[in-house]
């Protein structure tokens, strides 16, 4: 498949679906009423995307890469953010497991594509 828009990568789209689930489980609960840690998780979890499309329309598959790596390392902060949600129990063992899960791959996922990118210079 040939990439022509930032829709097109399946990394923005495992972003964008970890995105609509972050902002998801924070409506809920205690976890709404948390304005820093909902603010800090959403702002993370849209990150990862951003960073993907803004990456996009780089002059370079090496700038490219570049925020392709701000986007795991958004993923990381996504994953760090889980650790809080789940001690402060606005979320269950099960929401962690999930997102967790899909915020590593999001962020395998990029860096995968990040090799691509680095053996295919433009």
């Amino acid at each position: 498949m040939k990439i022509t828009k930032f829709e097109d990568i399946e990394v923005w789209q495992l972003g964008r679906e970890l995105t609509r689930k972050i902002y998801s489980i924070t409506k809920k609960g205690e976890f709404a009423k948390d304005y820093g840690q909902k603010d800090q998780i959403r702002r993370a979890s849209g990150s990862v995307m951003h960073n993907i499309a803004e990456g996009f329309d780089a002059r370079s598959n090496r700038e490219f890469a570049r925020f392709l790596g701000y986007s795991q390392r958004s993923c990381t902060e996504v994953q760090s953010e889980l650790y809080v949600a789940l001690d402060q129990n606005y979320i269950g063992n099960d929401e962690f497991h999930e997102l967790y899960a899909l915020a590593k791959h999001t962020g395998s996922k990029g860096g995968a594509f990040i090799k691509y990118l680095k053996n295919n210079p433009r």
